[in-house]
């Protein structure tokens, strides 16, 4: 088979399905699952027109997502704004889906990428950025982790673990994204929880509870973003709270910690403060301190050094964060912060504006944009 050919075709293929209404990174999935096929076929049965095979057949790739894309999004607008209490109604396919996607011939990483890819609906722009790659690393692990079950019978599950990080994943963007996912991460949590009898899976479902309690009041009426120390602390889900620390006590009694209940404790603590001033940062920081230690994750770090720099000072955050990559995303706001918090404004206003620049949504760069013009506006004065 001309591979060269293949690669020369591709962004061929791309455009055409693009101009025929397919947005680009769906476009190129759909390719992609066409180039698999022609791998496969090929080489016994050879078209006679290359190009026009790959179209049709990455044309009708695209229509199969964008089908399965609609029938998600169905069962989803089914799904309550605000999840029930108590335990879930019987599994659904959604699940064992995400379940036969993480399959064992898969690393976990490429395991989640593709099941937010396939069925979590997250698209591969969404998954680069949860995962802190270009959008360009991500896709070529997506087309990767598709090639290596392209030829796999989908009847031995994945485990637990990766189907949790693809959850967790799908609530974070649906709770800070464009896309509305949270409540169906919650459900499907939910059911996991109710068939398995896992602490990390509760501590996760403790931990979206949590952070879904504080939905209502993280955007204004303008829908800008509203910061935890200034939200309005009536509009807090009480009933979400009181379930999810009751889930996460629950967890935390069979003394095996994970990431998800470390999380979610932090998550609790916050909650249980009904001012700002009551937040028990010490004991947040060592919940960080636990979190950091668990999974060695920059965004643990960065949100450590916040942590710090309330408990102990902003001198003492700004030594922590001096000891993580200047590069990680929102490094830049969390300096920010703590400049302003030190009184230097002139570098706070500064590296507002530089963390706008790079923020990851509308909204955040708004918020970082007004925060930037705000000091701007206090040193002209």
């Amino acid at each position: 088979m001309d591979e060269a050919l293949l690669r020369t075709l591709t962004p061929t293929v791309i455009g055409i399905l693009v101009r025929r209404g397919a947005d680009f990174a769906a476009a190129e999935d759909a390719v992609q699952d066409a180039l698999i096929e022609a791998v496969r076929g090929w080489p016994d049965d050879p078209p006679r027109d290359p190009k026009g095979w790959l179209v049709a057949v990455a044309w009708r790739k695209f229509l199969d997502a964008a089908r399965a894309d609609t029938s998600r999004r169905r069962r989803e607008v089914r799904v309550e704004v605000e999840p029930m209490p108590g335990p879930s109604e019987v599994a659904d396919d959604t699940l064992q889906l995400y379940f036969l996607c993480a399959h064992p011939s898969l690393t976990p990483a490429s395991a989640v990428a593709l099941t937010l890819r396939a069925v979590g609906g997250l698209t591969t722009r969404q998954i680069a950025q949860a995962y802190l790659v270009p959008e360009a690393t991500m896709a070529q692990r997506i087309s990767r982790a598709k090639r290596t079950v392209s030829g796999v019978r989908f009847n031995e599950p994945g485990d637990v673990a990766t189907v949790l990080r693809v959850l967790y994943l799908v609530f974070n963007e649906g709770y800070s994204g464009d896309v509305d996912l949270a409540a169906e991460a919650i459900r499907l949590t939910r059911q996991l929880a109710a068939r398995t009898d896992h602490e990390e899976v509760a501590g996760l479902l403790a931990l979206m509870l949590l952070h879904h309690a504080r939905r209502a009041a993280r955007t204004g009426p303008d829908g800008r973003l509203v910061p935890l120390a200034v939200q309005d602390r009536s509009r807090w889900d009480t009933r979400l709270i009181a379930e999810g620390v009751d889930v996460l006590q629950r967890a935390l009694a069979r003394d095996r910690l994970g990431e998800f209940q470390a999380q979610a404790a932090i998550a609790a603590l916050h909650a249980d403060a009904r001012t700002v001033e009551e937040t028990d940062w010490v004991q947040i920081v060592e919940w960080y301190d636990e979190l950091v230690r668990l999974t060695d994750s920059p965004v643990a770090g960065l949100n450590r050094a916040v942590a710090v720099g309330e408990a102990d000072g902003p001198r003492a955050g700004l030594a922590a964060l001096a000891r993580l990559d200047p590069g990680l995303p929102r490094h830049a706001a969390v300096a920010a912060y703590l400049r302003e918090r030190d009184g230097d404004l002139v570098a706070a206003a500064r590296l507002y504006a530089e963390a706008a620049r790079s923020a990851p949504s509308l909204p955040e760069r708004d918020h970082l944009t007004r925060q930037a013009a705000r000091l701007n506006a206090q040193l002209r004065g």
